[in-house]
């Protein structure tokens, strides 16, 4: 060990100790959702003909493609089953490649720890190195795991494996985005924005690869993904591409980490006006907040209007002897939209419901970072700091899905005909899920309020919502179990009409949380 990376191991152990809920959580919803496709699809499509006909439609339409990338081997079980994890999937890998690396380094720097850690004998490499390390092992444990998973499925061995080491490529990927990314800017912030940025744009030139010219797909890792053919011929030496990406994203990492000063990026950070003045704390929050909204608000318009727009081709998936049956449990061809219509927006409700998780979090770092004292004690009292968090946690979730609604009006408008009577259904349609995504928010602002620190725990109450609804029919969960999660009350419109007693109860349970956090957040210390 040189002497700049001395103490990686010891930083190693204590990064896996601190993050001993998050890594067996995030990996184990990775895994369970292979395991759910793979023994899914093999009832739903047991015989070549349905399997080719169903990756027939996929590949027919280009929002499809574009969404989830093609299918090479049209027969193959393995491809269709992982259709949606071979590249939607593979970026929540790098998402928790990323949340790894920027907690044990950036998240360090800026509360100040790595200055005490700095004091120690641990070298000035050591952080950066045990975080990348930990960044590893997770890519490699959550790719070898899935590949189990499918295995187990009874899916080709092989395969499966070549799928799995695809995942753990990627996931070597992002950390490497994750580790320069940390680099550029003092702020935690700002880092994940760079790398959350980036991530979009080899999506995006993934997706143009796959509908358009072959070449911009090679030059995405998200495209390797597809081109790997994991089910077919691998290429196995797309694998060594991953590695070769990562080897080159952490060197420069760690030549631009020796260029800058501990705490600092190489970007100058943006001071304000000399004789600016906060007109207001919640006007703090929301420019805070606003950068972070405004990527939300677009991301969540392009998401809506391609969602939208591949709903018409799905209901030709249904083609296979299981899939009539289940078509037919769903009311019908001639419901057979509606019922995606619903599930999509399901699907929205919940990712959305990660942008006020998010505001509340970003609200305790500001705290654990010392910052919300200094600002509650020169201007302003702690109630408008709780208001100004709450509602711009909830008035941008509201505005999210709008943007949502009105992107998929267009999307599945422009297909069907007429965006203005698909704009009057699907926009109360996505509204109705908004109790439901103020109750997370809310379960947000008590763990906040409770103690800062328990703020990230929201995330997991997120995750728990979302899976348990979907896994309690499958582990035969009691009834009750799966009403716990806010989302299993809300009507699937627009197939069921708007049940406004349960939208009024969940609206209840939010206020009745964010009461109960308001009481707790008045009477704690600060930080």
């Amino acid at each position: 060990m040189t002497e700049g990376g001395r103490g990686t191991l010891a930083l190693l152990r204590a990064g896996l100790r601190r993050d001993r809920l998050l890594l067996p959580v995030w990996i184990g919803l990775q895994v369970l959702m292979v395991a759910v496709s793979s023994f899914t699809m093999v009832d739903l499509y047991p015989d070549v003909a349905s399997r080719t006909a169903a990756a027939h439609v996929i590949n027919s339409s280009p929002a499809l493609v574009a969404l989830y990338g093609p299918i090479l081997n049209e027969e193959s079980l393995g491809e269709l089953s992982m259709s949606k994890m071979t590249v939607v999937y593979a970026m929540v890998v790098m998402g928790l490649a990323l949340v790894i690396v920027r907690r044990h380094t950036r998240t360090e720097e800026e509360t100040g720890r790595a200055d005490l850690v700095g004091a120690t004998l641990v070298g000035r490499q050591a952080p950066l190195r045990a975080a990348v390390l930990e960044a590893v092992l997770a890519s490699v444990a959550v790719g070898l795991l899935a590949a189990a998973a499918n295995a187990g499925a009874g899916l080709d061995p092989v395969g499966s494996l070549a799928f799995g080491l695809g995942w753990t490529g990627i996931g070597l990927v992002g950390t490497g985005v994750a580790a320069v990314a940390c680099q550029t800017s003092a702020s935690t912030r700002a880092c994940g924005g760079i790398a959350l940025s980036v991530f979009a744009a080899l999506f995006l030139l993934r997706a143009a690869g796959d509908v358009g010219p072959d070449l911009l797909g090679w030059l995405s890792p998200l495209g390797w993904g597809t081109r790997l053919d994991a089910w077919g011929q691998p290429r196995w030496w797309l694998l060594g591409a991953y590695l070769a990406v990562s080897v080159a994203l952490l060197l420069l990492a760690a030549a631009w980490q020796a260029r800058r000063d501990l705490g600092s990026g190489l970007l100058p950070e943006r001071l304000g006006r000399e004789h600016g003045r906060l007109g207001s704390i919640a006007d703090l929050v929301w420019r805070l907040n606003r950068s972070v909204t405004a990527w939300w608000l677009l991301a969540a318009t392009v998401w809506g209007a391609l969602f939208g727009s591949v709903t018409p081709h799905l209901g030709a998936l249904f083609e296979s002897p299981a899939g009539r049956a289940a078509l037919e449990a769903m009311g019908g061809e001639g419901k057979v939209q509606e019922v995606m219509l619903a599930a999509l927006l399901a699907i929205m409700a919940a990712l959305l419901s990660a942008y006020g998780v998010q505001v509340v979090v970003g609200a305790a770092h500001e705290e654990n970072s010392d910052r919300t004292g200094a600002v509650l004690a020169a201007r302003g009292a702690r109630g408008e700091l709780f208001t100004g968090v709450v509602v711009t946690a909830c008035a941008g979730v509201v505005a999210l899905v709008l943007g949502f609604a009105l992107g998929m009006s267009v999307g599945y408008g422009t297909q069907v005909g007429g965006v203005v009577a698909t704009g009057t259904e699907l926009v109360p349609a996505a509204l109705a899920h908004v109790p439901a995504i103020w109750v997370v928010v809310a379960c947000a602002v008590l763990l906040w309020a409770v103690r800062p620190t328990f703020a990230w725990a929201g995330w997991f109450l997120l995750a728990v919502f979302i899976t348990i609804g979907d896994l309690a029919p499958l582990l035969r969960l009691p009834g009750w179990m799966a009403d716990l999660s806010p989302f299993q009350h809300v009507p699937t419109v627009p197939v069921e009409p708007v049940r406004w007693s349960a939208e009024a109860g969940l609206l209840g349970v939010a206020a009745l949380l964010v009461a109960a956090a308001w009481l707790r957040y008045r009477s704690r210390d600060i930080a």
